[in-house]
């Protein structure tokens, strides 16, 4: 039964994939069939009965201007900790992609990453989330909320375009979502951990530091980024697909005036919304974790149809065991960019950084990566009690993984 459950899942990612791949035609990103693919990261035949967590509409948040890409109230999934948990807090930003344009972010505001219409009324909650020791060993009784991303820019925009009928609020969603969590028992929190994955993970560099700020300072605050190093990289065109997209994002949501300024002061903003301009500047513990043969990177901004016309790249895009000799020393060259990048970040005691050789996406939600028999180690420590040992102190925890493809403990997304 279990081999025919993998099996199912197999199948149904990759139909969903094999859209996903399609819709980067159309403004680079036609961010809606990301989330189609994420949604089944959350759900793995690793964890049986999974907790259903029912959706909460935050009702004040329409007064705050605080509102979905069409209007509608923003919501989050929250089950309540208990015992040694019951005053400790993990807050984990939903990813899903961005819009860039009046076109992409109508056709957003459609589905369950623009409006509260139409997202589930209840979800699973695995991995990072799940309530059980035996899958999430250091947080299975902390309170845990799923906020929902409906906005488009990493809960950072703060704009409205009236003749389209789109609000672009994702920092007063931000806002709302902790104002109401604190009402209901976390602003006695001893013990917080804000986390994301994807575009959720970019949003917990972004407001790391305004997390920290709701807490005394005798709260511990740290942040945690699951696939959010999004690089400024050269495409195999030799062009910035991401940085060009992320251009049309930053102006079209009113983004720049909620990025820090320590950034913006010397750089363009759209640089701002790269993370490897940001972690500088992050005063509270932050953990990165990250493949580093990011199969959203290659797929969108590295390799995507806009710059590979031809499809040269299209099956070392569904299977890096296609790759040829040139397209992996390409990918090579992209991991000792990410390499670069955390260099710095790395240096300091109160970081840290997992960063596997494996061609995946997002790795704290979906319980098989997560915490079970055979999830990816560096060394000899899983993902799971490597966050662990790293928010209660227990060890530093930097860990850099060997070039691809020395990691047998990958699990390597494969499309056909």
């Amino acid at each position: 039964m279990r081999n025919l459950m993998s099996l199912w899942v197999l199948i149904v990612v990759g139909l969903v994939f094999s859209k996903w791949v399609d819709g980067f035609e159309y403004d680079y990103f036609n961010t809606t069939e990301l989330p189609f693919l994420e949604s089944l990261y959350g759900v793995s035949t690793a964890s049986s009965n999974p907790l259903l967590v029912g959706l909460t509409l935050i009702q004040g948040a329409a007064a705050q201007g605080a509102v979905c890409l069409d209007g509608s109230l923003p919501g989050y999934h929250f089950h309540r900790g208990y015992g040694s948990g019951a005053n400790s807090w993990l807050i984990q930003l939903e990813g899903g992609g961005w819009c860039n344009s009046i076109t992409s972010c109508a056709y957003r505001k459609k589905t369950r990453h623009g409006s509260s219409f139409y997202m589930e009324k209840e979800i699973p909650f695995t991995g990072i989330l799940s309530n059980k020791v035996e899958e999430n060993p250091d947080f299975f009784n902390w309170n845990r909320v799923k906020v929902r991303y409906c906005d488009g820019a990493s809960f950072a925009g703060d704009s409205e375009d009236k003749a389209a009928q789109l609000e672009f609020r994702g920092q007063r969603i931000w806002w709302a979502a902790m104002e109401d969590l604190m009402s209901k028992g976390m602003h006695y929190a001893n013990q917080a951990l804000l986390s994301g994955c994807s575009a959720g993970g970019l949003a917990s560099i972004l407001h790391c530091d305004e997390f920290r700020d709701l807490f005394p300072r005798s709260t511990k605050v740290k942040c945690l980024s699951d696939a959010g190093l999004f690089l400024d990289a050269v495409d195999v065109a030799g062009g910035r697909t991401l940085r060009n997209f992320f251009g049309g994002v930053v102006s079209l949501q009113g983004v720049q005036r909620n990025l820090p300024h320590a950034c913006t002061s010397h750089l363009d903003p759209t640089l701002c919304f790269f993370p490897q301009h940001l972690i500088a500047h992050i005063k509270t513990p932050l953990f990165i974790l990250n493949v580093a043969y990011d199969l959203w990177q290659v797929q969108a901004s590295l390799a995507p149809s806009s710059a590979d016309p031809r499809g040269y790249w299209y099956e070392c895009k569904m299977n890096h065991a296609r790759c040829s000799d040139w397209q992996l020393k390409f990918l090579q060259g992209f991991r000792n960019h990410m390499l670069n990048v955390i260099n710095r970040f790395s240096t300091s005691n109160q970081n840290g950084l997992f960063i596997n050789s494996c061609f995946a996406h997002c790795q704290t939600e979906r319980q098989d990566t997560w915490f079970a028999d055979d999830s990816p180690l560096i060394g000899n420590k899983g993902i799971a009690l490597a966050v662990g040992d790293w928010y209660f102190d227990r060890a530093r925890i930097k860990a850099i993984d060997c070039p691809y493809p020395c990691d047998k403990t990958c699990h390597h997304l494969v499309f056909k």
